[in-house]
């Protein structure tokens, strides 16, 4: 049987996990104005420093079917199947761009995430069980299909000001939350954002808040794969959170997450979520 390797879009934000699995990402291409970089040359620091001196959040674009093709190539050289993944074809042309390049080359099958961030990493984290389990590329791919709706995803943020620039939001949705100080849930479902509970208050109390307004309505939870994802949020909340699922979860295993540039660039400072397999949605 052919080797079957997995990659991903940068848009996972489980560097540390895909170094240890050897997983390759395809860096996706990000604007600071007038300066283009790839995710991963520019950091989210880069970002935060970008905002606070132009007030302009930073733009995302889709990598191309020809640096697709370039990379299935590369990938395939040495006679392995090839899996994998793309941000939600509901957010970027990616996954289309990809698709066109799969048809050019052999044994390359394309996933489309329908998620962003650690949702998308917990599916390529699966694909990668299967693969070691001696799965082929087509079976990979129906049974990560087959399990993708239950990827719990959902963060609170802290400000509406990046997903209002980046179209995520209206501006009256972003001006209210601003004013009234709500910290939105965001969740993900069917490959598109959208906007949850709205909590009142200080971030802390927000995020313990939706914690455990998760845990309770997604009670199905995988416990191999338990992420706390943020971009940047403060140690002291991340380790309030962490103490929140093991209260309800003790044999979870948890990791930390900080997300990448790319979702930074969407999200901005002080986002923090947990996802996880939810399989009964």
């Amino acid at each position: 049987m052919r080797k079957v390797k997995i990659t991903s879009d940068s848009i996972s934000d489980l560097d540390y996990l895909f170094d240890q699995r050897g997983i390759t990402r395809l860096p996706i291409p990000i604007l600071l104005g007038d300066k283009e970089g790839l995710d991963g040359e520019i950091t989210p620091d880069d970002i935060y420093k970008f905002f606070a001196e132009t007030k302009t959040t930073p733009k995302t674009s889709a990598i191309t079917p020809e640096k697709y093709y370039e990379f299935f190539s590369e990938q395939t050289a040495d006679g392995s199947e090839l899996v994998h993944f793309t941000i939600s074809s509901k957010m970027s042309s990616c996954y289309s761009n990809a698709c066109k390049a799969a048809e050019q080359c052999g044994g390359v099958y394309v996933i489309d995430s329908q998620n962003l961030s650690t949702g998308a990493g917990l599916l390529v984290l699966y694909a990668d069980d299967l693969a070691k389990e001696g799965l082929g590329g087509k079976e990979i791919k129906a049974r990560v299909d087959a399990r993708r709706s239950s990827v719990q995803a959902s963060f609170v943020v802290d400000t509406m000001t990046f997903l209002h620039r980046g179209g995520r939001c209206s501006g009256l949705a972003a001006f209210v939350a601003s004013v009234l100080k709500i910290k939105p849930s965001i969740f993900v479902k069917d490959g598109e954002m959208g906007v949850g509970k709205k909590y009142m208050g200080a971030t802390d109390k927000a995020i313990v808040k939706y914690v455990a307004e998760t845990l309770k309505t997604y009670d199905h939870p995988d416990l191999k794969y338990v992420f706390v994802t943020h971009t940047s949020a403060r140690p002291e909340v991340v380790d309030l959170v962490k103490k929140e699922v093991l209260e309800v979860y003790p044999e979870a295993n948890i990791y930390e997450t900080i997300a990448g540039a790319t979702v930074t660039s969407h999200c901005g400072k002080g986002t923090l979520g947990v996802l996880y397999f939810n399989d009964r949605m």
